[in-house]
């Protein structure tokens, strides 16, 4: 076996998008201590997404020794990981073409969620910041567009894992 099939194997996908998602979280909280930089409601979402990536891979590796319960890890890691991508698009688009606007025009019920879990955790999910505001960039991309990348990784292989044979 190829060093690469190796690597595409699902048990190494689900440790490799598991320990990334955890990586990211850090960085995002390192990035926000350092930087002075706040978090807007769809950040800390995206963050909350990649904690939940990540206890989802750790579920995965351990039951991916039979092929259903491998399967329907990587199904609900693809549902997670595209959920991701949809709001880091989304915040991109805000940062792109509609400066200045807020999240949303009302607050929904996941803004109310995001401040509930700020107030319980605030140095991992506070959101002060606005949606629209690109805050940092590195390449000239925002970290939306990082997140839109990253998101878009994990989904393709998570599909990988879902789709691969045995």
């Amino acid at each position: 076996m190829s060093p690469l099939t190796a690597l595409l194997a699902p048990r190494p996908l689900f440790a490799i998008t598991g320990g990334t998602a955890l990586g990211l979280v850090a960085g995002g909280i390192v990035l926000a201590q350092t930087l002075n930089l706040a978090a807007c409601p769809l950040c800390i979402l995206q963050r909350m997404l990649y904690l939940l990536l990540a206890l989802e891979a750790a579920a995965a590796w351990m039951l991916s020794g039979s092929t259903l319960p491998r399967r329907l890890m990587a199904l609900v890691m693809t549902a997670t990981a595209a959920t991701g991508v949809w709001i880091a698009a989304y915040q991109t688009w805000l940062q792109r073409f509609a400066k200045g606007v807020s999240c949303t025009a009302d607050q929904p019920w996941w803004e109310h969620f995001v401040n509930w879990a700020g107030a319980q955790w605030p140095l991992m999910f506070e959101a002060s910041g606005m949606c629209s505001e690109a805050g940092w960039k590195f390449l000239g991309l925002s970290i939306a567009e990082w997140s839109l990348m990253a998101f878009s990784t994990m989904t393709v292989a998570m599909l990988v894992a879902l789709l691969r044979k045995p």
